[in-house]
């Protein structure tokens, strides 16, 4: 377990649950930081416990990793038993890649591969719902590293859609959401996957390494600042409500 250094903040620490032991937060963790919120950063791979009520937690953040949440290792089984806490405590829980796999999976949802073995790992367009374009402003391009997706359990709401995945960004209740895409990754983070993932740039519908640095030039820039709205959205609901008024009421038509 980690802590990051404490600053002046009233706040309380996000928990943050990483998948390998070079991991790291990305750009999630660095605005939320920005936002005044310390990290608790456990990896239950290397054995890390996660607590057992998230009382002391302001929410809860599952990052992505190479594992499948369907993997029988019993710490992946652990992780998606314990997003009950955050849902039965309402409290603010983000899924990114696997971990919005394995909301999915506590839901009682499927997770699996495309029915052709097409994966998404590169730049690929994405397409709000109705609901989504009425909570906030969506990015056209995001960054993919996956070849498995998941369905839409009953109760959940699709927000952005995807053209080999079509289910890319959901919300369960007030406080749970997922995405399938990534939007933390730093420029050194990119190039990191970019060399270590190489081998996966033959399976279908991937895009070749170049094609992935170079359409972070293009697409990064609104990515981020979604980002940064996407996380006061799941973390500062009620301070993004009073900001912006509509959000209020589709708060209250729910």
């Amino acid at each position: 377990m980690l802590m990051t250094p404490p600053r002046r903040t009233d706040k309380a620490p996000i928990l943050i649950v990483l998948h390998q032991e070079r991991s790291s937060p990305g750009r999630v963790g660095q605005m939320l930081v920005d936002k005044g919120y310390p990290l608790d950063i456990r990896r239950p791979v290397l054995g890390d416990p996660l607590p057992a009520t998230l009382a002391d937690h302001a929410g809860a953040v599952i990052f992505g990793g190479p594992m499948s949440a369907n993997d029988p290792e019993p710490y992946v089984k652990t992780e998606i038993d314990w997003i009950s806490v955050p849902l039965r405590e309402n409290k603010p829980y983000l899924g990114i890649c696997l971990g919005a796999q394995m909301l999915v999976r506590n839901l009682g949802g499927k997770v699996g591969p495309d029915h052709e073995g097409m994966t998404e790992i590169g730049w690929y367009p994405l397409r709000p719902t109705e609901h989504g374009r009425l909570l906030m402003h969506w990015p056209k391009m995001v960054y993919h590293f996956h070849r498995e997706g998941f369905d839409v359990p009953r109760g959940v709401k699709l927000l952005a859609e995807g053209d080999t995945y079509p289910h890319q960004a959901i919300r369960y209740g007030e406080n749970a959401w997922g995405v399938q895409f990534h939007a933390e990754l730093t420029r050194a983070m990119m190039h990191s996957w970019v060399v270590r993932g190489a081998s996966r740039f033959v399976l279908p519908n991937a895009q070749q390494g170049r094609e992935h640095l170079e359409g972070r030039m293009f697409f990064d820039a609104p990515l981020k600042a979604w980002l940064s709205e996407f996380l006061d959205l799941v973390f500062r609901r009620k301070e993004a409500e009073a900001e912006r008024p509509a959000l209020s009421k589709l708060s209250a038509a729910e």
